[in-house]
């Protein structure tokens, strides 16, 4: 899949990688994300409970993906577009904490200290990631995980409706803007790989999180 999404960069460009990526790999592309296991099943509550605790394990805290990637970007280009992305995702976290908070406690399941340990190991590599010395890595995550967000506010917001919270309007750049602060930096192929990689580090992640996610529903009792 991403090598498919890197072949589509040099024929429509960085943007087009990127957006490729986030279709072939992001949390859309994931059949639990949008499964009714997850969405509308029996354990949905449950189910959308374990999404909202591990979700805000990754990306919950401050300073976060967006946040640190500013400190590493220095690109006039971008500047603009990471200080909007940065309040915007303030309030997405505040949402996903409204939402956590509102879940109630973390449903119980087998292997608990397992899955917090490998979650937390990936928010810690998250954190690397956004921290790296690379020019355009740590913005190729950023503008990721704003290009992937939109899967993942689906599942919050049918989290927040169940759980009687309002949904709340994203603020976040829209998908043209970030395409074009995406080409803007890459002025050489190798700010462009850069920014290719660090996409597909935090998808990466986002796979691994709906795979935890998607186990741990397996393993809870049928009741």
């Amino acid at each position: 899949m991403a090598t498919q999404a890197i072949q589509t960069a040099r024929t429509g460009g960085v943007s087009e990688m990127l957006a490729a990526l986030v279709e072939a790999d992001g949390s859309g592309a994931q059949g639990y994300a949008h499964s009714a296991d997850l969405l509308s099943g029996r354990h949905a509550t449950r189910n959308l409970a374990d999404a909202a605790h591990y979700l805000c394990v990754l990306h919950g805290r401050h300073p976060g993906v967006i946040d640190l990637a500013a400190t590493k970007t220095v690109h006039a280009a971008a500047r603009g577009w990471l200080i909007d992305a940065a309040d915007g995702f303030a309030r997405e976290r505040g949402y996903l904490t409204r939402i956590t908070v509102a879940a109630g406690p973390i449903p119980s399941t087998p292997g608990q200290a397992e899955c917090e340990a490998a979650v937390m190991g990936q928010h810690h590599a998250l954190e690397m990631l956004a921290q790296s010395d690379r020019i355009g890595c740590a913005l190729g995550a950023a503008i990721a995980l704003i290009m992937d967000w939109k899967a993942i506010r689906r599942v919050l917001d049918t989290a927040a409706e169940r759980l009687s919270i309002p949904i709340q309007p994203a603020r976040l750049p829209d998908e043209r803007e970030t395409r074009t602060v995406a080409m803007a930096v890459a002025e050489t192929p190798s700010v462009e790989r850069a920014l290719g990689f660090g996409a597909q580090q935090i998808l990466a992640q986002h796979r691994g999180l709906w795979a935890v996610l998607e186990a741990r529903s397996a393993a809870r009792p049928d009741y």
